[in-house]
């Protein structure tokens, strides 16, 4: 068995023992030392949350059942993509290439936020009341099939190492749990960790109920990208503690916290001139 036939044969054990992995200690981590006291009922927005991922998961699987490495493995097959016709020393092209990934990953957060009809699909994110681990694997399966198409078409496009796309999934999940996670950090770390890695005290600002924090630090892995464009804040307004967490438009739990009404949410209400990074905002309840 060859190297490809080893991750294609491996790759979904591999991700879900890290996933399992990380989620239970973030999960540890929230009851330990949490950064905030959950407004809304954890059983209930956990039993949604999971199940919201469990049935995206089935769905993932049923339209692509090859996911990501199984389109990395046709890129190469084909020839198709950048390191399949540059050569480099195979560290730099997987550690190039995580980072390229990341890149496009910050890129399609920002365009959810920016184009309205792919915001009705990405306001199911945002909805949660809370901030916690399982926020970070809240999406509603349209912007997740949507996600794997884009992450198909970077992959094409680069022609990644197999090994980068298994690690940059990895990453990902691991990430996006760890920066949700309703933790607290010592300041002095965090300012530290903010430098290479996004934290949950960065990204909890991107979940607050005022536009211009909403749309901030889109980062789910590196935190460079928001510095680059402008688009960081280092914390919000009312403070951590202090702010509320979610959208405007859909405050009632029947949206929030219940799995329907989660699937409801990007076909319900109108979107007008939601605009990224305006800082006089007109109508704040167009969101």
């Amino acid at each position: 068995m060859d190297f490809s036939e080893f991750v294609m044969s491996n790759e979904l054990p591999i991700r879900l023992g890290f996933f399992f992995g990380i989620f239970g200690v973030m999960a540890l981590w929230e009851i330990i030392s949490p950064r905030r006291r959950l407004q809304t009922s954890k059983a209930i927005r956990w039993a949604n949350n999971l199940g919201l991922v469990i049935f995206n998961s089935l769905i993932l699987r049923l339209v692509f059942p090859a996911a990501a490495v199984g389109i990395a493995v046709f890129a190469r097959e084909q020839g198709w993509g950048l390191f399949n016709h540059v050569e480099a020393p195979f560290m730099l092209a997987i550690i190039a290439s995580v980072v390229i990934m990341d890149f496009f990953i910050w890129l399609q957060h920002v365009m959810v936020h920016a184009v309205p009809v792919l915001w009705r699909l990405h306001r199911v994110h945002h909805a949660d009341l809370d901030f916690d681990v399982t926020t970070g694997a809240r999406f509603h399966t349209l912007e997740i099939l949507l996600s794997m198409l884009i992450k198909f078409a970077v992959i094409l496009l680069l022609g990644p190492p197999l090994l980068a796309v298994v690690i940059f999934e990895v990453v990902l999940n691991a990430t996006s749990m760890f920066n949700h996670a309703n933790v607290r950090l010592p300041l002095n770390i965090d300012r530290f960790l903010r430098l290479f890695v996004v934290t949950p005290d960065m990204h909890r600002v991107h979940h607050s109920v005022e536009d211009d924090e909403t749309n901030s630090n889109f980062g789910f892995n590196l935190p460079w990208w928001d510095r680059l464009f402008g688009t960081y804040r280092a914390q919000p307004r009312a403070g951590h503690e202090g702010m509320t967490i979610g959208i405007r438009t859909f405050r009632e739990n029947k949206w929030c916290s219940w799995l329907p009404g989660m699937l409801a949410i990007p076909f319900v209400g109108k979107i007008q001139g939601y605009t990224i990074n305006r800082r006089q905002w007109k109508n704040s309840s167009e969101q």
